[in-house]
């Protein structure tokens, strides 16, 4: 699996959005969700597999860390798009401003 396919799936999406805001232990990104124990250990799992959060022990807490530097590819393929997007856009834009 890789870095599309570990940001493919929403609730992994939603914890890396939660870790953007700073490191959180388990038990607080569990009480953000609807689902079980078992559930988010496996999405982190599969994040932590794909270098996009890591894990310290503090005490008794694991504490999980985003490590945004791996989503830099997927930043850039999406920049792609999104220069598409842009010059789509303002095409359409100075065709209605052309239109009487």
């Amino acid at each position: 699996m890789d870095v599309y396919a570990a940001i493919s799936d929403p609730s992994r999406r939603a914890i890396l959005d939660l870790l953007l805001e700073g490191d959180r232990a388990a038990h607080e990104l569990l009480g953000a969700f609807r689902f079980s124990q078992p559930a988010l250990s496996k999405h982190l799992r599969v994040l932590r597999e794909h270098g996009l959060v890591s894990m310290r022990k503090r005490g008794r807490e694991h504490l999980y860390h985003l490590e945004a530097r791996q989503l830099r590819e997927v930043s850039q393929w999406v920049a792609h798009y999104e220069r598409f997007w842009n010059e789509k856009l303002d095409r359409l834009g100075n065709l209605l401003e052309d239109m009487p």
